[in-house]
């Protein structure tokens, strides 16, 4: 995911905008002259709601068509670059 994509994202629950973008890696292209994001976590503070990047892509989905088992393998594979407040009380689930 580029970090520009952050202008234009919103949570899909509640609308809130700007999210706030953990980056857990990140690997420089210098075809597009930003950072590219593989992996990190996308946060919406008014629901506490968050939102994975997995290879690159950001996976905002609502909580009825999430994958509950690959959100739980992603925090507990990242838990110690994630911050307490996604691990400890994130919804729609946690650790």
């Amino acid at each position: 995911m580029r970090k520009s994509l952050l202008d234009i994202l919103a949570c899909p629950i509640d609308k809130h905008y700007p999210l706030e973008l953990y980056e857990i890696n990140t690997v420089s292209d210098p075809s597009v002259n930003e950072p590219i994001i593989k992996e990190g976590i996308l946060f919406c503070s008014e629901c506490s709601r968050f939102y994975p990047i997995m290879d690159e892509i950001p996976v905002m989905l609502p909580d009825e068509l999430r994958e509950k088992e690959k959100d739980i393998e992603f925090l507990k594979t990242w838990h110690d670059q994630i911050p307490d407040k996604i691990i400890n009380y994130g919804n729609p689930w946690h650790l």
